[in-house]
């Protein structure tokens, strides 16, 4: 067999293996109890009322597990999330994922002046400066994509997309192989392009 093959095959079936690995069972019940003391910044359900903080409500249950870990484990960087997490089990983890992804999200809206341009980068991203489409990953409305840990993005506050957003472009969310994968796309994207995708994605549904 050809040893080239071998290795760029690899990685691939890591990928693959990685999507397909079972989910510790997570207990919605346990998790609305352990809730209780997320609700002042992510509100009773998961859609916080601050736009700076991101809704959580009806996100996909491997990306809520992945971030709560990685805030745990130090690999994804906020001094208050870091604190939330720190004495988080991963049976607590599974258990707060499984309340969030059953809670429905609120949709917003656009701005009507960047609805234009938002679409536009969100469904065809920009093939001149090497910028891709956000529904590649997310979805054409916005769900994400579950198995893959690629989260929701149909509602998110728009001043929270501004925010991770430029946080990829800047290196400061680093600390996942999609991470890294988003850092390669936003660090592509305009101010002006990243404003208008952003209040794209809070009224996309």
């Amino acid at each position: 067999m050809n040893k080239h093959w071998l290795v760029m095959a690899a990685p691939a079936a890591l990928v693959l293996a990685m999507v397909m690995q079972p989910l510790m069972a997570g207990d919605p019940d346990a998790g609305a109890e352990l809730a209780q003391g997320c609700a002042a910044c992510h509100g009773a359900d998961g859609n916080s009322s601050n736009p700076q903080w991101p809704k959580i409500a009806g996100q996909n249950e491997r990306y809520l597990r992945e971030s709560l870990k990685a805030y745990r484990e130090g690999t994804r960087q906020d001094p208050l999330m870091a604190g939330e997490a720190a004495n988080l089990s991963d049976q607590d983890i599974a258990d707060l994922a499984a309340f969030y992804a059953a809670q429905t999200p609120q949709i917003g809206s656009a701005d009507p002046e960047l609805v234009e341009l938002g679409e536009k980068i969100y469904r065809g991203g920009n093939p001149e400066t090497g910028v891709s489409a956000c529904m590649a990953c997310h979805g054409p409305s916005g769900t994400g994509n579950a198995p893959a840990g690629y989260p929701a993005v149909s509602g998110q506050h728009a001043a929270y997309n501004v925010i991770a957003l430029r946080a990829y472009a800047n290196g400061e969310r680093n600390g996942s192989m999609n991470a890294q994968m988003m850092q390669s796309i936003a660090e592509r994207m305009s101010d002006e392009e990243i404003e208008a995708v952003s209040s794209y994605m809070e009224g996309l549904h």
